[in-house]
């Protein structure tokens, strides 16, 4: 006991080491306090637990496409599994198209300032001047036995009282008829599907999602999520089977979800045979509707209509598109474990980029995706040229991007393969791995714009993409109004959701990969996460704590930070202070080997920060160790061999202030007078001790002429002239125009 309190008696007596002289803000404390506590449903290691469970809804559905009045009608059976440990008296159902009746109180609640000039298609955004029909008409929800069940709509969402109690175990079958007008894309803003017209040749392209009544989730988290659908925060869905008969007018060509049951029905023998040929064509696509095919069909209106029968199982929704103005090409896609056909549906209006570049964006995407998490474990991913947007669905993704008279800038190109690969990969992010977009848009968006940058990086490495340095301009922006990350997606403002829910959780991710964790062991457990929950509702707490299990790697400063704060990262390189041990106190050999000591000035002063290393080295004495030093260990340390260790030697105390409030590790880049560079790193634990300012001693052999942090913007570095040393010149705006009039 003795020995204890003199060991603990001498850390008392220790000076000060860079003691932190701000308030304490715990940067490092666990965030056990800002997310749900692990149970049995969900564990502590983020896996789902031994009493996971989750609802399900089969759907068999008959739709009829109206192309004269631009309408869908349909009727539905539903049947719900209640895998839940509750008894239900009542289901709640998503009636999405309710969103754009007008009044609705989300309708045309973007962009609303009015400005002394704008254009009539801004003023129909803001004031709907031309009035179109939306929403549903529900005409009855039967119970399996044909009797009415007692329904009251809310804006977005139906509440079903059942007639008897769904007990838990138990599966209930009611049936649901509807109508609704199909609305014209053109006539708003976050208009996801609909139709678009082509007058030229006054036909239509209709893109038919978010189209039939649907079961919310009930889950172990929150019961009912049946909060509104208010157009940012997207979708939170149950996987079912389905059973899909689409009836559309008889010259149209559908692109669905699921797998064509009777293409004998619906295809020409030649269009089968094309596709059968598509399904060996590994290298390139096989067109199954030419554009002189494509054309000819623009010139007919069949009013006989055809049925399509689509099969699908296992997704969380459906989704499809329709037109006779499709052109068709189909290519195979080899994976491990996996054939996909690759698809895409195109106007003539997207030629020639779309023949050239679509399916080869869906292949990979298909590809990177699959090494990534798991392999696509569908039968088919499509694509389907639309306007202005890129919206995903199980299987099948609208995808905008089209040449102006067959001409495409480059950048608009990238765009265009781009908005492909990410709305493909969305299959995996929500409609596989399947969180609440409703509540978490970032949980989606994010994890799949960094794999969507990820695949941009290996197969386009001549396009733009994404880097932490990306996120630099909206991290240095106002404050006031930012949110952090850990914001549900309704509340996020319009003008700032992408950079917020997209490219923050990517510019994140890219750090903990390569700077973090390391490419090896992030990948390791990133895919771990996407095969714990995949066809299952993972929350943020599942992620946040299944990436620390797989890597056993403290990650909660980081979540803490990027996360749940507004606080950007702004290191200064405050001071680099130059030493060397002075070696009239080695002995005499060593003195001989040692190179002429560099000695500072005599009215140099210690206590003043140099500007540069001008002054050459400040030389410091290094005193035998006295014995006290010691306490009670009976070995003692060569004091002569570390001073021959360090004969010669230059040593380098560095001091860096973190100004932007968001710990990170620390890299350092060395450039030596010899033109050589070096790379220190230390991990973002060098802040524990003092949040605000650290100081480091480094040792080197040759002389520095320069110190640099951060030098491959790795961390978001929101002001990086003050990362250097000695420090860069930088003119004021009124040194600048003084300049320039002096030139003149």
């Amino acid at each position: 006991m003795r020995h204890c309190f003199l060991a603990l008696s001498l850390l008392f007596v220790l000076p000060s080491f860079n003691a932190q002289t701000q308030p304490w803000k715990g940067k490092f404390e666990p965030i056990d306090n800002l997310i749900a506590p692990p149970n049995t449903y969900r564990t502590a290691s983020g896996a789902p637990g031994k009493d996971y469970w989750q609802q399900r809804a089969n759907y068999k559905i008959k739709v009829v496409l109206n192309e004269k009045n631009n309408s869908i009608s349909g009727e539905e059976t539903i049947t719900y599994f209640n895998n839940s440990p509750d008894d239900l008296s009542y289901l709640w159902i998503q009636l999405e198209q309710n969103v754009n009746k007008k009044g609705n109180e989300d309708f045309g609640s973007f962009n609303n300032d009015i400005q002394d000039s704008i254009s009539a298609k801004q003023m129909q955004y803001l004031t709907r001047a031309i009035d179109f029909p939306a929403g549903y008409t529900i005409k009855n929800v039967k119970d399996g036995q044909g009797n009415n069940m007692k329904t009251m709509v809310n804006n977005t969402m139906m509440k079903v009282k059942l007639n008897t109690i769904l007990k838990s175990g138990e599966s209930i079958s009611f049936s649901i008829s509807w109508y609704y007008p199909i609305t014209d894309r053109s006539m708003f803003l976050l208009s996801r599907e609909g139709y678009e017209y082509f007058p030229e040749d006054n036909n239509t392209v209709y893109l038919i999602a978010h189209w039939f009544p649907r079961m919310a989730v009930y889950n172990d988290t929150e019961g009912w999520q049946n909060q509104q659908f208010q157009k940012l925060g997207e979708f939170a869905l149950e996987f079912g089977d389905y059973d899909v008969e689409i009836t559309v007018p008889e010259d149209h060509i559908v692109a669905s979800t699921g797998t064509l049951q009777n293409s004998e029905e619906v295809l020409s023998k030649t269009q089968r045979n094309r596709l059968e040929s598509a399904k060996k064509s590994f290298d390139k696509p096989v067109m199954i509707i030419t554009k002189e095919e494509a054309e000819a069909n623009e010139k007919t209106k069949a009013t006989k209509l055809k049925t399509w029968k689509f099969n699908a199982t296992n997704v969380r929704d459906f989704a499809f598109a329709s037109s006779r103005k499709f052109l068709w090409d189909a290519q195979a896609v080899k994976l491990p474990t996996n054939t996909v056909m690759a698809m895409s549906f195109y106007p003539k209006e997207g030629l020639p980029v779309w023949q050239e570049e679509s399916t080869k964006a869906i292949k990979h995407a298909l590809e990177v995706y699959s090494e990534a998490t798991f392999d696509y474990p569908y039968p088919v991913a499509i694509s389907v040229n639309t306007s202005n947007i890129g919206m995903e669905f199980p299987m099948i993704s609208f995808n905008g991007g089209r040449p102006k008279n067959g001409k495409i800038s480059d950048a608009a190109k990238q765009g265009m393969i781009g908005t492909i690969i990410h709305e493909v990969g969305h299959n995996w992010f929500p409609m596989i791995v399947s969180s609440d977009e409703r509540k978490w848009m970032w949980m989606d968006e994010g994890l799949n714009t960094f794999l969507h940058q990820r695949t941009v990086a290996e197969r386009y490495p001549g396009f733009n993409s994404t880097t932490p340095k990306s996120i630099v301009p909206f991290m240095s922006g106002d404050k006031n109004v930012m949110r952090p990350i850990m914001t549900t997606s309704d509340n996020e403002l319009f003008n700032q959701f992408g950079a917020n829910f997209y490219i923050k959780p990517t510019a994140g991710l890219q750090m903990l990969r390569n700077s973090i964790i390391g490419k090896e062991l992030f990948d390791e457990a990133f895919k771990e996460y996407a095969n714990r929950w995949k066809y299952k509702h993972p929350n943020p707490s599942d992620l946040f704590r299944t990436l620390e299990d797989a890597t056993a790697t403290d990650l909660d400063w980081f979540y803490r930070g990027w996360f749940f704060t507004t606080d950007h990262v702004d290191m200064e390189l405050s001071h680099v202070k130059w030493f060397k041990v002075d070696e009239k106190t080695s002995n005499i050999e060593d003195q001989k080997r040692s190179k002429k000591i560099k000695i500072a000035t005599t009215d140099r002063n210690s206590n003043v920060d140099p500007k540069d290393f001008s002054k050459g080295a400040e030389v410091i004495t290094m005193i035998n160790t006295p014995e006290n030093a010691y306490g009670d260990y009976l070995s003692r340390l060569d004091d002569n061999q570390v001073r021959k260790q360090l004969s010669g030697k230059n040593i380098y105390e560095v001091t860096i202030k973190n100004i932007g409030g968001l710990v990170m590790p620390v890299t350092i880049e060395w450039q030596f007078t010899d033109g050589s560079i070096e790379i220190d790193r230390l991990p973002a634990e060098v802040w524990r001790s003092n949040e605000y300012e650290i100081k480091k001693t480094f040792i080197k052999a040759k002389e520095v002429q320069k110190v640099t942090l951060d030098p491959n913007f790795e961390f978001a570095d929101t002001d990086t002239s003050n990362n250097s040393f000695p420090k860069a010149e930088h003119q004021s705006d009124f040194e600048s125009f003084k300049k320039k009039q002096n030139n003149k």
